[in-house]
């Protein structure tokens, strides 16, 4: 019998099976998660990290958009999983951000073809990006503009294409007594993946917490 006095901290187990997604590279990646915690800023975990790398593979991903571009942790990833020659659109309203995120992927031997940043408010970018062009979205933004963000996903998306929102549990959405804007727009994302046919949702523990829905239909 295991001896009970043992305790197994899954959730730790599980953040650092894998590590950094590029081993090579790992000192890269932990100083840009270093420098996004000195700008206030939280990086997608090791896990979904991995996760993101995983997803783009598998659906072969060759255009992808990132809405909150951070400090690059989650757009390499995606670079990392897409095909040869895939492109990586990336939004944020900061552009001091994007810079950083430029640097670490000239760091870990991305092309500068591969990466297309775009620096403004995602709401106002969207909507000029073209329809049915990209096979994955992932958004890790205000979650008070998912809501709409998620409108233009279905738009934006080819059908088979994956939508990720990143911190759906960093809301309180669990929380019925959280009541903000925050955790009304999340449960509002919750209840439209739900009920929309076109989608096919689920809902994630990993890292703070992911809606992932793939669109199977656009009626």
């Amino acid at each position: 019998m295991p001896d009970t006095a043992i305790t197994t901290d899954a959730a730790g187990f599980t953040e650092n099976y894998l590590g950094e997604f590029d081993a090579e590279h790992a000192g890269d990646l932990r100083s840009a998660r270093t420098h996004a915690e000195d700008l206030g800023l939280t990086c997608v975990s090791r896990q979904v990290a991995s996760l993101l790398e995983l997803l783009a593979a598998s659906i072969q991903a060759q255009a992808i958009i990132e809405v909150g571009t951070g400090t690059g942790i989650s757009g390499a990833a995606l670079l990392e999983g897409m095909k040869a020659g895939g492109v990586l659109t990336s939004i944020d309203l900061e552009a001091e951000y994007q810079r950083n995120s430029k640097e670490l992927f000239n760091s870990l031997g991305f092309e500068s073809n591969r990466t297309r940043l775009i620096a403004g408010r995602a709401l106002d970018v969207l909507p000029r990006l073209s329809d049915s062009a990209y096979d994955l979205i992932f958004i890790d933004a205000d979650p008070g503009e998912y809501p709409a963000m998620l409108n233009q996903a279905k738009r934006l998306l080819r059908i088979g294409g994956l939508v990720i929102f990143h911190g759906a549990f960093a809301t309180g959405m669990a929380d019925p007594a959280t009541r903000d804007y925050e955790a009304t727009a999340m449960r509002d994302i919750a209840t439209e993946l739900r009920t929309d046919s076109d989608w096919l949702p689920s809902l994630l523990t990993a890292g703070e917490g992911l809606f992932l829905a793939s669109l199977r239909s656009r009626e």
